[in-house]
């Protein structure tokens, strides 16, 4: 297993009341981390302003989350879960040539998702998260489509979606643009081929 991703090896709570006051502990923590991210970004996130955040002393960020990395790395992967069960309620609702209104309807989440997803770069732990994301909205457009998650069309798709979500994110253009271009694209790849 990844060790950005585990506790910190430390002593074991033991059973009953303070392995579930643990547990509330580090999701109370790891939720202050997402807050914080969605907030103000990769910048924002420190042990100190995590624990501060969770109104817990700062020794329980360590003792949870031996590192930033550790910390940034499970705020990224609850995001990315989220956003993917966000996206799946925003299709079912509002249909696939809607879903580049899904930026405008969150931006700030949006803009921490995509700042950590350019760091993810550099950071393979991150970048393993990174790939969740995609191949999860990939899978949703497929399914939406009725395609194979493989089918190209799926993930021509869902570049097309993710580029006029950046653009949104970092450029603020019109939604009525993307919304246009998302059409285009929609249309051409449900194009019956002879």
């Amino acid at each position: 297993m990844n060790p950005h991703l585990n506790p910190h090896p430390g002593p074991h709570p033991g059973p009953g009341p303070s392995q579930e006051r643990s547990r509330r502990r580090r999701t109370t923590l790891l939720n202050a981390a997402v807050a914080l991210l969605t907030e103000g970004g990769f910048n924002a996130v420190t042990h100190r302003a995590v624990a501060h955040r969770a109104r817990l002393p700062l020794a329980a960020t360590t003792y949870y989350f031996a590192s930033r990395d550790q910390l940034l790395a499970e705020a990224f992967a609850q995001l990315v879960e989220t956003e993917l069960a966000t996206t799946r309620t925003w299709i079912t609702q509002h249909g696939l040539a809607a879903l580049t209104d899904q930026a405008a309807a969150d931006r700030t989440r949006q803009l921490s998702l995509w700042e950590l997803y350019v760091h993810a770069g550099r950071d393979p732990v991150l970048q393993h998260i990174a790939r969740r994301w995609t191949d999860g909205c990939v899978r949703l457009i497929a399914e939406t489509l009725g395609l194979p998650a493989t089918d190209p069309r799926a993930r021509l798709l869902y570049t097309t979606v993710s580029t006029l979500w950046l653009e949104h994110v970092v450029e603020q253009r019109p939604p009525g643009e993307a919304r246009t271009l998302l059409t285009l694209a929609l249309a051409h790849a449900t194009e019956r081929t002879p």
